[in-house]
């Protein structure tokens, strides 16, 4: 019986991540739209959100301790 409950667990795991992977795509095309919108409408230039991506990547990638 456990191996049947550990089966049923793993299906349940595969969907959510499934379920995770749709919400992913979504999220993405969402924010890539309103990206375009926004450079479409000159609000911001692509080489703006360029050097911004840059400076969060930046700061994303960096350590969170610094050596002194």
């Amino acid at each position: 019986m456990e191996s049947f409950s550990t089966s049923i667990d793993l299906v349940q795991f595969i969907g959510k991540l499934g379920d995770l992977k749709d919400e992913h795509y979504h999220m993405t095309l969402t924010l890539s739209a309103m990206i375009e919108l926004l450079i479409d409408k000159g609000l911001i230039s692509r080489q703006e959100l360029e050097r911004k991506t840059a400076e969060l990547d930046q700061l994303m990638t960096g350590s969170p301790y610094p050596m002194a």
